[in-house]
């Protein structure tokens, strides 16, 4: 993992250097690699977190170190008007924004479908559709002044219909999919690139959280290549939708990351 961190840290994009992106849910997990590489990308980094705020916290500070610019900022975009203040407070430190990476989301508990609520339902899709929605919706004035990018994080589970227990969490993420398709035609007429990618199992806080030993050992049986990928491994997919040198001509597509677990 630190081999690869590094690796990724010697690519040198400069068409990212100088640009405000705003990462929501960078405390830990795929965000914060993503802050990582952008900030060693020499991006200024908007490290969006909810209820983890020493890792947080830690995260900002080693951005600091290394000479980054970060911006850090509490929120919990599930609720009405919190998405809204993230962004705009973000754009206004920076004095503009180039970019929103929407990566906060989760699963809330494994939960069979006899057992949902509509408070539970109002849960999920708040934090994971709507809150993309929200975010898209309050960058949308700033972005577009100069042209820029949206990267959501969506889901395999989006394709498959999820796992045991996550037939919610796939719903709001085929949501997110599906959202990023009609937003890239949206707003491709404001110099606004949408694309997505939908990372696969992935060792991160919320595997931990949601699935056990022997759960992750059946998935791990189910990938081609015979690993559970890590948040270093989703990067790549994210610098590179960001970057129009490398992906200007991109728009409204979704990178599975999943090492073949999915092959569509």
């Amino acid at each position: 993992m630190v081999e690869l961190a590094q690796s990724l840290a010697s690519i040198k994009l400069p068409d990212l250097s100088g640009k405000a992106v705003l990462i929501t849910g960078a405390s830990t997990g795929i965000g914060a690699a993503l802050a990582r590489a952008f900030a060693a990308q020499g991006a200024k980094v908007g490290v969006h977190y909810n209820a983890s705020r020493e890792p947080a916290e830690a995260l900002a500070e080693e951005i600091r170190a290394a000479g980054g610019a970060v911006h850090l900022i509490q929120g919990d975009v599930s609720r009405e008007g919190e998405t809204e203040r993230v962004v705009e407070e973000t754009a206004k430190t920076f004095g503009h924004l180039d970019g929103l990476i929407n990566n906060a989301g989760g699963m809330l508990g494994r939960k069979p479908t006899s057992e949902y609520t509509d408070a539970h339902y109002a849960a999920v899709m708040d934090l994971n559709a709507r809150s993309v929605l929200a975010a898209t919706r309050a960058a949308h004035p700033w972005l577009k002044k100069q042209g820029g990018f949206i990267i959501n994080t969506t889901s395999i589970a989006a394709r498959n219909g999820g796992g045991n227990g996550a037939i919610l969490y796939a719903a709001s993420k085929g949501f997110v999919s599906t959202i990023t398709r009609g937003h890239a035609k949206e707003f491709v007429a404001d110099r606004i690139r949408v694309n997505a990618v939908a990372p696969g199992v992935i060792a991160t806080p919320f595997h931990e959280r949601y699935t056990n030993d022997e759960q992750m050992e059946l998935q791990r049986k189910s990938i081609p290549m015979g690993f559970v990928g890590t948040s270093e491994d989703c990067v790549g997919a994210y610098l590179f939708l960001a970057s129009p040198t490398l992906s200007g001509y991109i728009t409204g597509q979704i990178i599975e990351v999943n090492g073949g677990q999915l092959m569509p």
